[in-house]
């Protein structure tokens, strides 16, 4: 039978006209999926806190084909601060200059070294799927989301497909070839993943998808993460007492913490736009998320909300990174969704400046490792809303 059906195969391929011979010939094949957290070993600096993750030996990680694409080395102590910057009715503004911003980083402004209004420089997107049971209603929901996303994001922008449960996989590295992503995105499949055993491990994904496609020497000028999932991750033990995502002090454990996952994220200049297949709570509504913008979600008092513990820390990694929180279930809204993200990481400015320059007068000193607070401001445009990451990390190991 496997044998005939294959002489039938062939007989219908010499029947197709030449130019389909030729497509189908050039139409690239669709590299094996690649499980990523079987690739890193893993440590814990317990003088810092921090996390240290390199490849085994044995890995694959740098394979050509998975990582493809136009990248831009870390050369310099330049720290970048993409924003996107918005008129009172709600439109983006993309005609400002230089002279028009102000960075500060921990309250002191620091003078712009590197300035570069919207553009058709391609942004990195990768799209990050849950692929676990607790979303198989919603699961062919998300995957024709993805698509069009795609379809609104610039032709230029490079994106690639990541889907989870347990385990990270990558489906596809940073590619423009839209008929490739969208044969990556059709590769995910809940039920395929149903042996997959151990929980719904999303904020694993998001690290490992940082930390691999966004390394230094893979970045984008502008990043950022799509991403698509109920929120309700089993790995990590969150709850609404903030002490749940931080890394205990000393501790030389190399379980991952929420508090690894945004530093992360920082060090990296990543934006998360998440998408939430769960109903928006009440109190979430944009305005109250634009009023929170510039503070933690995660505060003692954060069950007076009413909020679910999952919703808010991703609503919390959204903003943190200047990202935003979406809800799938808004149908109505849901095409102009998709019209906002592809807005934004395409209509974005990118700032540079050098840490510390303004008290130390160098450009060469090296910044203080930790956590430094950004502040973007506006001038000459009344009612002008920034949104930025607000803070940006620097690793002690660097």
């Amino acid at each position: 039978m496997l044998f005939t059906t294959g002489l039938a195969a062939a007989a219908t391929l010499l029947l197709l006209p030449p130019s389909l011979h030729s497509q189908a010939a050039q139409r690239e094949k669709l590299p094996k999926q690649r499980q990523l957290d079987k690739e890193l070993a893993c440590r814990r600096n317990p003088a810092t806190g921090e996390l240290i993750c390199a490849a085994n030996s044995s890995s694959e990680s740098t394979a050509p084909s998975q990582l493809s694409g136009s990248r831009i080395a870390a050369t310099t102590r330049l720290v970048p601060v993409t924003c996107s910057v918005f008129g009172a009715d709600g439109s983006a503004l993309n005609d400002l200059a230089v002279q028009n911003f102000r960075v500060y980083e921990d309250g002191v402004e620091q003078p712009v070294a590197f300035f570069s209004p919207p553009s058709n420089d391609p942004t990195g997107v990768a799209l990050v799927i849950d692929a676990s049971p607790s979303v198989l209603r919603d699961a062919r929901e998300m995957t024709d989301s993805a698509r069009a996303l795609m379809d609104v994001l610039s032709r230029n922008d490079e994106v690639a497909v990541v889907d989870f449960s347990a385990h990270t996989y990558l489906q596809l590295g940073f590619s423009s070839d839209r008929d490739l992503l969208s044969r990556a995105v059709s590769r995910v499949d809940v039920r395929s993943l149903l042996g997959d055993t151990g929980g719904s491990n999303i904020y694993a994904a998001v690290y490992l998808t940082a930390h691999e496609l966004f390394a230094p020497s893979r970045r984008h000028a502008r990043n950022a993460i799509v991403l698509f999932t109920d929120g309700q991750d089993s790995g990590l033990g969150l709850t609404l007492d903030p002490a749940s995502a931080a890394t205990r002090p000393g501790s030389e454990s190399a379980r991952l913490t929420y508090e690894d996952v945004v530093r992360t994220l920082a060090a990296g200049n990543i934006q998360v736009f998440a998408i939430s297949t769960e109903n928006r709570p009440k109190v979430m509504t944009p305005k109250w998320l634009a009023s929170h913008r510039d503070s933690t979600l995660i505060v003692p008092d954060a069950r007076k909300s009413g909020i679910p513990a999952y919703t808010l820390y991703l609503a919390e990694l959204a903003r943190s990174t200047g990202g935003e929180i979406y809800f799938l279930h808004e149908a109505e809204s849901m095409a102009e969704t998709f019209q906002q993200i592809g807005q934004r990481v395409n209509a974005e400015y990118w700032l540079g400046f050098t840490p510390g320059a303004a008290l130390t007068g160098s450009q060469d000193a090296p910044p203080r490792p930790g956590w430094h607070s950004l502040r973007v401001e506006v001038l000459d445009r009344a009612g002008a809303t920034v949104v930025h990451r607000t803070a940006y990390y620097v690793s002690a190991a660097q």
